[in-house]
């Protein structure tokens, strides 16, 4: 039978072999194609057919370009036919290729081969493996990490072997230090920190000295970033007599080019650890400020720049020297000289005292206030950010800022043409928040509010966000009456008038203002209402929710102003759109909602809360985050402050809905659902939702349980411990693990909420809890030792120790479990006990088994003793049994005096 149009025969590969595991089964038959395998019936159903997973020899498979290294795996020679160093190679390529490719057990097998057995295998056959794999360009990010992975594992166990693949090693390893991705750039790091540990400073000079002053600047570029973590892996002073050779040669620029560059990614590197050496460092570099070559001079300047930076707010006195040739420098340079001296000064003044600070500030300023006119885009922000540095110094004045640098700055740096380059943009607004911090708000938010209605929209951003981290920093106490005026006007105007995305940047800048303002925007919050209310009703989605959004920044100072009707209108407004369609809009109009209900009370909110509450039950089944997490907020507020306008009933439906909440992902709304309940059954009395909750704990799912033991545990802290504890406990007499388990939890949470009230109910549940640690279920007693944890440090010094002793009892038997979440629950049920019982009681527990014969249970003891030693070193004194002062067995620790008093013990009762 041919196949028609739309119909296909799927047939097996020539190349598969015939069936060694199960899998997927193909049709034989024409079937009409996206047919589900289930809809066919089972006669029409084809052969199954095998697609390899792995070679023979249990090899994964090789992708196109693996051939090339891997393809004489595929070779079926006999393996005795070849000679030994064959052999290892080849089994070298197997265990390299099941960690490239493998899956991953095989990947975690060959590696601990390849680690195990490196010595064995040899620098050689290992790097003449590895280091061809590396190089090849089609290699993805996730091989290359697995082969550097190896390569750092093989490095420890070789150690001095890998000497003579220094040189090769680093020509593979030097690129990823210079690598777009973080991750790439730290293990590089790492890999050529261990290097020079294993083969030693000598080595690592003798390999990378030809590179320092290769022709290539990517290869100089490189060789100074590895120089600088060989520095950071010896120590810097081991490097400095090396360094200060290469600085000073006289053979070539680039030499000396790339040993400063050296020392300024030392101080990249090491941050504040340069300042043991930073006087060294400079010494070493210095004369690089006069050196004749351009590009010599530019780098010293600006590893200077990171030396002051790295050591701030410390070390002037290392830069002395350097003062006089950057000062000189800087009234003969031009271009990427002088930016490179701008930025070292720049970096220095922060470190000086005020009175320097001030006069070397005056100086730097004639030259920067010269290059505000630069039309180089590098010049604009390293000018920028030496303003910056030089406005924040201790003893620039004010009014030296406001006369001497305002002007100028603002008519070359306020333009359209900065707010179109992400950096200077952030540049710039850095730099005029610290002159406001300096002149006062007044001074800043005069010159540029008139920008607020500049046609450009990023320039007009820009203003925005300037004038929003400016009030935030100051306030507007200095803000006069017609500055406030041209402020409202404006950011309402820039309001209206966005179009971009990026709504947040008008949006803060809006709420920073109002709130800044306080009741002085009383007479525009109408106007303000009005722009809100009209864009709430805009087409588009991001506007409206932006109008919600601002309803909740504002809703606080709408409070200070007694605008209390205005906010019920917009109250009604608001709720009218709880049909919203797009749930990121209506997610902001329930938190607008939530801050007007917070601010204005139960009582005088319009809607009413009886009839706002029915229409969130609804939304409640939203599953978007952002809706859910406000809807409960809104409604557990309500359910604090205003449960009585709400019928019984409609808090139970709401239950119903939240324990659906439970299983959301987001932890906030988790926790935002149990403090919920908390409220609710406040408000309705325990019963009726404990009762919802306790028929919670059957379900399947883990998260919902925990979550259900949690909210329990809420009800119980809201409404007192006695109004659940007698249905928690009747819950235990099912006979099912899940429940048993849950009511466990719900104990340990309840004990760890209530503290000191647990000593009221200590004694009723020390039965529960005695048939929990004798349970056959480890988990059973894993919660249960959580409880008795909590319980005993809630009780701690309330003369419960008759109850505790007798659980503690219970509890001892299962320290030597294995189960890793056992034994800690056990461990910290035991540091509760000797908490609450004293380190004595433990003390005398522990002296039986501290020198068992056998060993795993002596380990046990000692553990347990180590961490009674550490918590209670100075009252286990008291504890020791005392000896008869023989004069010769008086021991100075604690441990030896123990060692005394059980050989003593072993005397006495052998």
């Amino acid at each position: 039978m041919f196949p028609q149009e739309g119909y296909k025969i799927l047939e097996p590969p020539a190349s598969y072999q015939p069936i060694r595991t199960p899998a997927r089964k193909l049709l034989a038959t024409p079937t009409p194609l996206g047919t589900p395998l289930y809809a066919i019936p089972e006669e029409n159903r084809g052969q199954q057919f095998d697609v390899p997973k792995e070679l023979p020899g249990g090899l994964p498979l090789m992708k196109p370009e693996d051939y090339q290294y891997f393809g004489t795996l595929l070779n079926e020679e006999e393996e005795e036919q070849l000679s030994p160093e064959e052999q290892k190679e080849r089994k070298i390529m197997k265990l390299l290729l099941k960690v490239k490719n493998g899956t991953p057990p095989q990947r975690k097998t060959a590696l601990r081969q390849l680690t195990d057995k490196a010595r064995e295998f040899g620098a050689g056959p290992l790097f003449n493996k590895i280091l061809p794999l590396l190089m090849q360009p089609t290699i993805e990010d996730q091989e290359r990490h697995l082969l550097v992975k190896v390569i750092d594992r093989v490095l420890y166990k070789l150690d001095e072997l890998v000497r003579p693949f220094v040189h090769k090693i680093l020509v593979v390893i030097e690129p990823l230090l210079i690598d777009e991705d973080y991750y790439a750039r730290v293990e590089g790091r790492e890999i050529i920190s261990n290097l020079s540990k294993a083969a030693g400073l000598a080595t690592m000079i003798a390999a990378m000295r030809p590179d320092i002053d290769n022709i290539d600047e990517y290869v100089r570029n490189t060789t100074a970033r590895a120089f600088s973590v060989v520095a950071s892996a010896l120590g810097t002073p081991a490097l400095l007599p090396f360094l200060k050779a290469v600085c000073q040669s006289k053979k070539s620029w680039q030499a000396r080019h790339t040993g400063i560059k050296i020392v300024q990614q030392i101080a990249i590197l090491m941050g504040c650890a340069v300042l043991p050496h930073l006087k060294s460092l400079v010494e070493i570099i210095e004369h690089g400020l006069s050196d004749e070559n351009q590009k010599v001079r530019t780098i010293t300047a600006l590893s200077l720049a990171t030396l002051a930076e790295a050591a701030a707010p410390y070390g002037i006195e290392s830069f002395d020297t350097v003062l006089k040739p950057l000062w000189k420098g800087i009234r003969s340079h031009r271009g990427k000289v002088l930016a490179a001296f701008l930025k070292a000064i720049g970096f220095i003044i922060p470190l000086m005292d005020a009175l320097y600070a001030s006069y070397y500030t005056k100086e730097v300023m004639q030259i920067l206030i010269r290059e505000f006119q630069s039309p180089d885009e590098e010049m604009k922000k390293i000018v920028l950010k030496v303003v910056k540095q030089c406005v924040s110094t201790e003893g620039v004045e004010a009014d030296y800022i406001r006369n001497d640098i305002l002007p100028e700055f603002f008519r070359h740096f306020w333009v359209r043409r900065m707010a179109l380059d992400r950096r200077n943009y952030k540049q710039l607004v850095e730099t005029t928040v610290e002159m406001a911090n300096k002149v006062g708000v007044a001074d800043i938010v005069g010159r540029i509010v008139e920008d607020l209605k500049d046609e450009s929209e990023p320039y007009r951003r820009m203003v925005m966000e300037t004038i929003e981290k400016v009030v935030a920093n100051l306030g507007a106490s200095d803000i006069d009456a017609r500055l406030e005026e041209l402020l409202i006007d404006g950011i309402l105007y820039a309001f209206q008038e966005q179009t971009s995305d990026d709504a947040n940047v008008m949006l803060n800048g809006f709420g920073a203002v109002v709130n800044a303002l306080g009741q002085r925007v009383k007479p525009y919050l109408p106007q303000i209402c009005g722009t809100i209310k009209w864009r709430l009703n805009n087409k588009s989605a991001k506007v409206r929710q932006q109008a919600a959004d601002l309803i909740s920044r504002i809703a606080i100072v709408m409070k200070q102003c007694q605008e209390e009707q205005l906010m019920g209108h917009l109250g009604v407004v608001l709720y009218e759109y709880l049909g919203e369609e797009y749930p990121e809009v209506l997610g902001s109009i329930l938190g607008a909602l939530k801050a007007i209900v917070n601010v204005i009370g139960m009582t005088k909110m319009t809607p009413p809360i009886k009839d706002l509450l029915p229409r969130l039950t609804p939304i409640l089944k939203n599953r978007h985050e952002k809706v859910q997490e406000n809807c409960i907020d809104l409604v557990g507020r309500i359910a604090d402050r205003g449960a009585e306008f709400v019928p019984a009933r409609e808090w139970m439906r709401i239950c119903f809905e939240l324990l659906e909440m439970l299983k959301a992902h987001k932890k906030g709304i988790r926790r935002a659902t149990v403090n919920t309940f908390g409220y609710i059954a406040k408000a309705i009395g325990p019963q009726d939702v404990l009762a919802t909750l306790l028929n919670n704990l059957k379900v399947q799912e883990r998260q919902n349980r925990v979550c259900t033991t949690v909210a329990i545990a809420i009800v119980a802290e809201t409404c007192s411990p006695f109004t659940v504890l007698p249905a928690l406990m009747n819950e235990y007499r099912v006979p099912e693990l899940n429940v048993q388990n849950g009511v466990l939890k719900s104990l340990s949470f309840l004990f760890e909420y209530i503290g000191e009230m647990g000593k009221d109910y200590i004694y009723a549940v020390t039965p529960l809890l005695e048939d929990a640690l004798m349970d056959r279920d480890l988990v059973h007693r894993q919660t249960a030792a959580s409880a008795v944890k909590h319980m005993a440090l809630g009780v701690a010094g309330l003369g419960c120790e008759d109850a505790l002793v007798h659980l503690l009892n219970y509890v001892w038997p299962n320290i030597f479990e294995t189960s890793p979440h056992v034994i800690n629950a056990v461990m910290e049920a035991i540091e509760g006990m000797r908490v609450a019982l004293g380190p004595a009681v433990i003390l005398n527990y522990c002296l039986q088994g501290l020198f068992h014969p056998a060993r795993k249970v002596r380990e046990v003891y000692w553990k347990i003793y180590n961490s009674l030693y550490i918590g209670a070193q100075d009252a286990l004194v008291a504890a020791y049994p005392a000896l008869d002062d023989d004069g010769d067995n008086i021991y100075s620790r604690p441990e030896l005096a123990m060692f005394g008093i059980l050989t003593r013990f072993a005397e006495e009762f052998p």
